[in-house]
């Protein structure tokens, strides 16, 4: 089946071909670049809003950091103090409920100091003597073993004294707090010697302060703190929901400021809190940011579009105005075809271009008259030469039945020499009269050099030796025809010919290293220098080894190449062309798969 042409799904009509050039070179790429330079206001509003994001979620993570600058400071508090120290180092010396009394004291002094502004943070106290102290009231009754466990987890290394926990389970009264996990800090209360002497933990309620720093905060943004895994332990809505292609995107590029979310239509910014291997994420919905430059691109694009629509309305109205007379002229051009262009168009109604035109083309249907009167008498000159030609190209046909009739009176009256002699000119002159075949199987063009050869042999009176080396699988190899015969007439006529002694001539065909075919014909006679001192009036190469390299080129485009060696004694001329082997089909050897 043929495949459609595009060019027939162009318009055919000149004043549609206007309209699309129109469409395509104007306004299609003004109404992108239109798109492209909104695009890129979007993109810096974008970036803009992303830096103030930015620098808000750098102010709370600074916010954060304080909350944890003060978790270190209450600690070296706690452990500087001399009544922890001795309430933790010599529980026995008081009672057990003064003990008490004296931690939470410490605790409330803590809660109302400068260093807390407020109470989200609690204090857990553990001695080496089974005792527990903290500043809230827990969900369960204090037990030593289960904290002293808790302790060991997180200080396990002992070259290591604190360590904080992001999720750190919630064991605080739920009316006070509901959070399910705190940031806590482990820590070893450690004397002036460096002695361990008990264990604090610090814990910050990150959810409650996330909620007291968003109070000011812009309520169509949403805020998140997500952990390194993707989980969120914190939002600023139930509904809230980051979707886990962002999270993952977010985890891949850390360092990253912000970036899109098409799903959701928003725009994330977030922040990378390293020492917790938190992210702090705040999202934007992107028609909350475009919300006025939206409005203005409908605007604008409403008033472009339909000033173009007037546009292109008023260009087809004038494009019709002078392709009107064309479509008239063109359906004169088709009377003219189909009365074999002998008629004029007439010039009356025409002004301007189309005047011009019209005059243009009945010149040009004169000449085209004249020229097809010059045609037709060429077409009758041609026809006589081919007539001469078919009676020349009947001498070398003659010459060829003389031959033939030659032979048979040879083999009526016992001369074989001059039948095989007959047969062997009659092979040249069949091949030399097939003008239509120039390759030929490398097996035939060696029967056409040994019918050569048998003539030379009985003319040297077997002076000479030919000896011929090809693999067998180069048969059906193919080749230029009547290649090799000049070759070997060469070293015959000025090569061994010449020599007193017996003669050597080697035919060598081979593949070469490159996948070319290379044929080779090789004499030990008298040599190129030598032969044109004898024979002045003929160089060496000769008109054969002329005509023979030139239709290498004309076959083969520069990609064969003829050598002539002079060698000690003797010549060689190589040539090679590329291999091509086409071996024919013989009946019998089609089998079923």
């Amino acid at each position: 089946m043929k495949k459609p042409d595009w060019k027939t799904f162009l318009p055919q009509k000149l004043r549609y071909r206007l309209f699309g050039a129109f469409l395509i070179l104007i306004l299609l790429p003004f109404s992108v670049l239109n798109v492209y330079n909104y695009r890129q206001i979007e993109s810096l509003v974008e970036e803009k809003i992303s830096q103030q994001s930015h620098e808000q979620l750098v102010q709370m993570y600074g916010t954060l950091e304080d909350q944890m600058s003060i978790a270190f400071k209450t600690l070296i508090f706690l452990e500087q103090d001399s009544v922890v120290r001795k309430v933790l180092t010599s529980p026995k010396s008081q009672t057990t409920l003064e003990n008490k009394s004296l931690i939470e004291e410490k605790f409330k002094m803590l809660n109302n100091s400068f260093f807390l502004y407020n109470p989200s943070v609690y204090f857990t106290l553990v001695d080496f003597h089974e005792s527990v102290y903290t500043s809230y009231l827990p969900k369960k009754a204090l037990a030593y073993a289960p904290y002293r466990e808790r302790f060991r987890q997180h200080l396990s290394n002992d070259e290591l004294f604190y360590q904080w926990d992001s999720r750190d389970e919630n064991n605080v009264l739920r009316e006070v707090s509901a959070s399910p996990y705190l940031l806590s800090l482990y820590a070893y209360m450690k004397d002036s010697s460096g002695k361990p002497y008990g264990l604090a933990r610090i814990s910050i309620d990150y959810s409650f302060w996330f909620q007291s720093v968003l109070k000011a905060s812009l309520s169509n943004q949403e805020y998140f703190l997500i952990t390194g895994k993707g989980e969120t332990v914190a939002r600023s809505s139930k509904d809230a929901a980051l979707s886990l292609e962002i999270t993952r995107k977010i985890a891949q590029n850390p360092t990253q400021a912000y970036l899109t979310d098409e799903g959701s239509g928003t725009l994330v910014n977030y922040v990378y809190i390293e020492s917790l291997d938190w992210y702090m994420v705040n999202r934007i919905p992107l028609s909350v940011l475009f919300n006025e430059i939206s409005g203005l691109k409908q605007r604008y694009f409403l008033t472009f579009f339909g000033f173009t629509a007037a546009f292109v309305l008023m260009a087809f109205m004038i494009s019709a105005t002078f392709t009107r007379p064309l479509s008239h002229l063109q359906n004169k051009m088709k009377d003219v075809v189909r009365k074999n262009l002998k008629i004029r168009i007439p010039e009356g109604k025409s002004r301007g271009e189309v005047l011009e035109l019209t005059r243009t083309f009945n010149t040009m249907l004169d000449d085209t008259n004249k020229l097809i009167a010059q045609l037709k008498a060429e077409e009758r000159q041609k026809e006589a030469v081919h007539f001469h030609m078919l009676l020349a190209q009947m001498n070398p046909h003659f010459l060829l039945n003389t031959l033939n009739t030659m032979k048979w009176s040879a083999i009526r009256s016992g001369n074989e020499e001059i039948s095989e002699m007959c047969v062997s000119l009659g092979k040249l002159l069949e091949v030399s009269l097939n003008a239509q075949v120039e390759l030929v199987y490398l097996k035939d063009e060696i029967e056409l050099v040994q019918a050569y050869l048998h003539i030379q042999r009985i003319r040297y009176r077997d002076s000479f030796e030919v000896t011929c080396e090809f693999a067998d699988e180069l048969e059906y190899a193919l080749v230029p025809k009547l290649s090799l015969q000049p070759l070997v007439e060469n070293a015959i006529r000025h090569g061994v010919g010449q020599l007193t002694e017996r003669g050597m001539i080697r035919i060598g065909i081979y593949k070469n290293d490159k996948g070319q075919l290379t044929l080779e014909v090789e004499d030990n006679g008298i040599g190129m220098e030598e032969s044109r001192r004898i024979q002045l009036t003929r160089s060496r190469p000769g008109i054969g080894l002329s005509n023979l390299k030139e239709r290498l080129r004309l076959l083969f485009k520069g990609q064969s190449e003829l050598t002539i060696i002079s060698l000690t004694p003797g010549t060689l001329i190589r040539f090679s062309i590329p291999f091509l082997l086409s071996t024919p089909y013989k009946q019998g050897q089609l089998t079923e798969d």
